[in-house]
């Protein structure tokens, strides 16, 4: 008798398990994006057109404008920013780069910036896989270059990263608002 109880509680236990429906979560406001060099990777790769490894790629949450002002309010100049919204803006280099005359090592790293109006501080920082900025070590950043702020005419509504090429090598183009900044770097 015991053992039919056991084995009827068990059942019962699995049929109900199988009408438990999981919550799925909301879309994000803010969607995670990945962007590559060369540009549109995957699709050279599955396309036959290239074996390499690409040179890098760039995993980031693209914020909205939404009627804001972005630069000197939402993301205050003179402040670390996370490059995006969410988790930290994570990019990674397949093979060892010059950034801004400096080598750095092929890796994962965590990109900060601190904005200002006529130029941005991009830090390239060791620790991964955080959210946000809240545990920010300035310890762990591999290397840190300044880059001049562009205006553009057209504004974007959702922060853009994307790459291309450049007569030197290849550039980290960052948009949002009415800025565009480019992170120069040598393969």
């Amino acid at each position: 008798m015991m053992k039919k109880s056991v084995i009827l509680t068990f059942l019962l236990f699995a049929f109900l398990n199988g009408f438990a429906q999981t919550i799925l979560p909301e879309a994000d406001k803010s969607p995670l994006d990945v962007s590559y060099y060369p540009v549109n990777y995957p699709m050279l790769k599955i396309q036959g057109q290239t074996k390499e490894q690409p040179v890098a790629r760039v995993i980031y949450s693209r914020p909205k404008k939404e009627g804001r002002p972005v630069f000197g309010h939402l993301v205050e100049y003179g402040k670390l920013w996370r490059l995006g919204a969410n988790e930290a803006t994570e990019i990674e280099f397949f093979k060892p780069v010059t950034i801004g005359g400096k080598k750095l090592a092929k890796g994962r790293y965590t990109l900060f910036a601190i904005v200002n109006e006529k130029t941005w501080t991009i830090i390239f920082n060791k620790e991964t896989d955080v959210w946000g900025s809240f545990i920010y070590n300035a310890a762990k950043d591999a290397l840190r270059v300044e880059v001049p702020v562009e205006i553009m005419e057209t504004p974007v509504e959702l922060l853009c990263m994307t790459f291309e090429k450049s007569a030197s090598a290849a550039n980290l183009v960052i948009a949002w608002e009415t800025t565009r900044i480019a992170v120069p770097f040598i393969p």
